[in-house]
């Protein structure tokens, strides 16, 4: 059972900045909020978990906010068994997390054009991956 989630680990390690120090907690998708908010099922609860290092527009900012939504929707369906790497807590209470299921949710919204680099929160982050990934988004659209 343990070497079924050696991959992930192994993806974790690479993916996150001192992920050997980070608080790395697993979770089952439970719904999609907005393009930057996911509800997942930890230690048989639920909690809201705020993407860290990205922001998506909200559901409001049509179209695009949908449009982000539903972006998130396809990439972490309900059930969908995500690894979080927990920078904080924000001041709603929410974990603040890089989502990895097989790849950083965050980083590939922000590169595909779904999000952007969140500037003012990215010292937890390697700054650099989100500020290239969003240069490629805007030279790509």
């Amino acid at each position: 059972m343990a070497l079924r989630w050696l991959p992930l680990l192994l993806v974790l390690a690479a993916v996150l900045p001192g992920a050997g120090s980070a608080q790395i907690l697993r979770g089952e998708v439970l719904s999609i909020g907005e393009g930057d908010t996911i509800r997942v099922r930890q230690a048989g609860r639920g909690i809201m978990v705020r993407l860290a290092c990205i922001d998506a527009p909200e559901t409001a900012q049509s179209p695009y906010g949908q449009q982000a939504r539903r972006y998130l929707q396809q990439r972490l369906p309900i059930g969908r068994v995500v690894a979080l790497g927990v920078k904080t807590t924000d001041r709603y209470g929410r974990l603040v997390a890089e989502v990895i299921a097989g790849i950083n949710i965050g980083l590939a919204m922000v590169e595909d054009g779904q999000a952007f680099a969140y500037r003012r929160y990215l010292s937890g982050c390697v700054a650099k991956e989100y500020l290239d990934a969003e240069f490629r988004a805007s030279r790509h659209r």
